[in-house]
């Protein structure tokens, strides 16, 4: 029989308004029920709560459900909190500790850090250090069967929070915030994470613990930033919900990802951590997609008999197919463009692209008919290799890196499109971050897949899909299903994120007229 969930209050900043957030949760009581806590984050005591603490403090009034406190963020309220492990406050006020896990008899399990991020060391009384950070990390990811906890609270906001997600407002969250606490709730992966302190309501699309295609599917994070209680601005400071601890849940149940989740705001912390390999539990498996193990040897294919082949002879080389109509790409037909064409190789060519996203932008291109990567043959996969080191040798030399894309969509001939970035301007990690981020505002799936691995690993021959490589092996990776914007890498490239010229999206606004590309282009080597 499965567990009855928790029901569970959440507020913010209380600041000593003690009457108004008892008041309101025995009205929501009232009308919707019993709850079983109420967790507050942020500011608990403000400068005028000595009067109606002193009512709770005597027990001349009671809360009306276990209520559970963090510890002051400034001095003032400091003498509030005379154990600095916890204790309880008043009857049926807890303050939890300087920083812990709470774990309820029904299994629900809480994390909680108290206090503000210390800017010196060492710090105030009220504030908490990395010291603290990694001890609570330590005593929780020590344990093999770790998988997160249920609920974290803190009164910071974690640092980039906002990444890849819906707008916080007016708040900044590339600049607000801690970043301990964005390194703990990267690594505690909680299913719900509550802040405040910023005096304004902010829900979070919920983001994803895991590396899809690399890691097995773990569960999502929610994060809520909460108002400070009765705010002339009606902004929402109280936060209702049900839970049922992760320890009596059906695993399956538990990973279920919903439509709006996002990728993990903190995937910058998580390449920095040490890379450990954590055990498989026996009921979870390999992560696996399509006809390929991911976990095999790179370019291994799984046999359909399960057996492996050691005496497979070499495929005979396939011609590629004819189009069924004029190419503008196939290298023998009159309709290519021959005055782009820079460099000729066996298999590949070399041209610069027609109305190009900048002087330099390049495609690489089978000079046979070939609709994406997946249909390519050993010997014209093995050129493209060649042709991209050299492009990366010689971009590097130049002070840029490239960005690759193909997009496998109302296509006929493969076009890898290369675009070179200056060094200076971004990092791979910006890229990466444009990428998926416009991609999201866009309701676009694009997921990272092991820089080792080849396309024909998650794709199949004449599957829609659009991808972007960068020179250091990474690649983004999408699944057409239905439609597909035509210049979504031009576009993302173009943004202010990146290239900052919004106006050269479109290839068509770009192209020149003949002469001036035959000054351009080289003759054909």
């Amino acid at each position: 029989m499965a567990a009855a969930p928790l029901r569970v209050l959440a507020c913010g900043d209380v600041e000593g308004r003690l009457e108004a957030i008892f008041g309101r949760v025995r009205a929501i009581q009232a009308k919707s029920g019993r709850f079983d806590m109420l967790l507050c984050v942020g500011n608990f005591f403000g400068s005028t709560s000595e009067a109606e603490w002193a009512e709770y403090r005597t027990g001349a009034k009671k809360a009306p459900i276990p209520t559970y406190v963090l510890g002051a963020n400034n001095q003032e309220t400091l003498s509030y909190f005379p154990d600095v492990s916890g204790c309880e406050l008043a009857e049926n006020i807890t303050y939890l500790g300087r920083r812990g896990v709470y774990s309820g008899c029904s299994g629900l399990q809480i994390a909680y850090l108290s206090g503000t991020e210390a800017q010196q060391q060492p710090g105030p009384a009220h504030s908490f250090s990395a010291k603290d950070v990694a001890e609570l990390k330590m005593s929780l990811l020590s344990s093999s069967n770790f998988r997160g906890v249920d609920i974290l609270l803190t009164s910071p906001w974690p640092r980039d929070v906002g990444t890849f997600a819906n707008s916080a407002g007016e708040i900044d969250t590339k600049k607000c915030g801690s970043k301990l606490v964005s390194d703990l709730a990267a690594s505690l992966k909680p299913r719900y994470h509550f802040a405040a302190l910023e005096k304004t309501y902010y829900e979070r699309l919920p983001y994803r613990n895991h590396v899809v295609l690399q890691e097995t599917p773990q569960h999502v994070t929610r994060f809520i930033a909460l108002a400070d209680v009765g705010n002339t601005s009606k902004k929402k400071y109280l936060y209702a919900f049900s839970i049922v601890p992760m320890s009596s849940m059906d695993p399956a149940e538990l990973v279920k990802q919903p439509q709006d989740v996002t990728e993990n705001p903190y995937r910058k912390l998580r390449k920095e951590a040490p890379k450990s390999k954590a055990p498989l539990s026996a009921e979870e498996e390999p992560a696996c997609q399509f006809f390929f193990d991911l976990n095999k040897h790179q370019g291994k294919k799984r046999p359909s008999d399960g057996k492996e082949r050691g005496d497979s002879q070499p495929k005979q080389a396939k011609k590629p197919p004819q189009p069924t109509g004029p190419c503008w790409f196939c290298l023998a037909s009159p309709e290519v463009e021959k005055h782009l064409v820079v460099s000729i190789g066996t298999h590949c060519y070399l041209a610069l692209a027609k109305g190009g996203l900048t002087p330099d932008h390049v495609l690489i291109l089978p000079i046979g008919h070939y609709q994406s990567v997946v249909d390519l043959s050993s010997e014209v996969l093995e050129e493209v290799t060649k042709y991209k080191a050299a492009l990366k040798e010689f971009f590097r030399s130049k002070g840029k890196r490239y960005v690759l894309f193909e997009r496998n969509y109302r296509s006929q001939h493969l076009q890898l499109q290369v675009i070179p970035v200056p060094l200076d301007l971004c990092t791979s990690e910006d890229i990466k971050e444009a990428f998926i981020a416009q991609a999201q505002e866009q309701q676009i799936e694009l997921l990272e897949i092991p820089e080792h691995s080849a396309i024909a690993q998650v794709a199949q021959p004449g599957m829609p899909y659009f991808y972007v490589e960068l020179d250091t092996g990474e690649k983004l990776f999408h699944r057409i299903r239905g439609r597909f914007p035509l210049q979504f890498g031009r576009e993302v490239l173009a943004s202010e994120a990146l290239l900052a010229q919004p106006q050269r999206a479109d290839w068509r606004q770009c192209a020149a007229q003949r002469p001036e590309e035959a000054r351009r282009g080289g003759a054909p080597r």
